[in-house]
């Protein structure tokens, strides 16, 4: 392996770039409080996990030679966002129409398994697997074995997505009074929805890798 040094500094920024990942978490960290942003944390970087084990073991690949297998990927990811986006818009309306109402949409959201949220937000995103094959190889000597180098940038990358996170999680807990005021709130969660369908209707978009 190659410039592991330069290969950190170009996660943290890559990590930190927005994205549906950092949406999700934004959405359950208001909606639920600091465990339900830990808990979506968590279940991004179980499924960032699976995708280091798909790109060591080569299934990444295949999906990505397979233009079947990535509109599956793709169009079941986009119909995910997109469903999450809704529900979210969907929980606002419900808001405005009665205080009891909104004591249930609260209800309503802790019941929600952010963990799942989580997972299936990045498990289905195939442009994760686009990454580790076309960002990893660039830090790889040529012709050696992938196998170790691969799983070494995997959970680095894991690691480094989960201090990311629990930095994140951490800040918008703090100013979460401020946040948490139903004029504030209203909007923020307006807007992450708007944006969870917008990265939704993108992904849907996007052309496969062949």
């Amino acid at each position: 392996m190659e410039n592991f040094y330069l290969f950190v500094l170009m996660c943290i920024f890559l990590i930190i770039l927005p994205g549906p990942d950092i949406a999700i978490v934004t959405k359950n960290t208001l909606t639920v409080g600091r465990i339900g942003g830990l808990k979506t944390a968590l279940g991004i970087c179980c499924a960032i996990l699976i995708h280091t084990s798909a790109a060591v073991l080569g299934l990444s690949a295949i999906i990505m030679k397979s233009a079947l297998l990535f509109s599956v990927f793709k169009y079941v990811g986009a119909v995910y966002l997109i469903y999450l986006g809704v529900k979210t818009l969907w929980y606002l309306r419900k808001k405005e129409e009665a205080a009891s109402v909104e004591m249930n949409t609260k209800s309503q959201f802790k019941n929600t398994s952010c963990f799942k949220q989580g997972f299936l937000t990045n498990i289905l995103n195939p442009k994760v697997a686009v990454f580790f094959l076309t960002f990893f190889p660039q830090f790889v000597d040529s012709g050696s074995n992938t196998f170790l180098p691969f799983l070494i940038m995997g959970i680095t990358f894991t690691v480094l997505t989960a201090i990311w996170f629990l930095l994140y999680v951490y800040l918008i807990n703090q100013i979460s009074a401020f946040m948490k005021e139903p004029k504030a709130q209203y909007i923020i969660e307006g807007i992450t929805g708007t944006i969870l369908i917008g990265f939704g209707i993108k992904l849907a978009l996007e052309k496969s890798h062949n």
